[in-house]
């Protein structure tokens, strides 16, 4: 059975620094998509970060040059590395797993796999 378990959230001060970590069992990230969503209150899931299989990344215009996703295949854990902080990346951040990237990499329907999830809270 394939699980993801998110780790890292909290609250921190506009401009501070998180790093989410997800811990994967199950398979292998060389044969997978992993990426990072975000919901926050009264708001649709969306797309953050995705990596592939070969170490190729794609992020969502509203946190590039701030996040950066990464992953050690040899503890099978996915990162994001999150700077720069602001008040609107408040949200619940999960960790997803899909068999492959395609399309956009931020299409909720194309990920099998969901952590539960890990509450990051930006005060002003």
């Amino acid at each position: 059975q394939v699980q993801l378990v998110e780790s890292g959230g909290g609250s921190v001060q506009s401009g501070g620094s998180l790093r989410l970590s997800c811990a994967a069992s199950g398979w292998t990230y060389s044969n997978n998509c992993m990426g990072w969503f975000r919901q926050a209150p009264g708001k649709q899931r969306e797309g953050v970060a995705g990596i592939d299989n070969n170490g190729s990344a794609r992020y969502a215009e509203f946190v590039k040059g701030r996040f950066t996703i990464s992953q050690d295949n040899a503890k099978n854990t996915l990162y994001l590395q999150m700077n720069s902080l602001k008040p609107e990346d408040t949200a619940m951040y999960y960790c997803a797993a899909a068999p492959y990237c395609s399309g956009s990499w931020f299409e909720i329907d194309e990920y099998n796999y969901w952590g539960q999830g890990t509450q990051v809270t930006v005060s002003s």
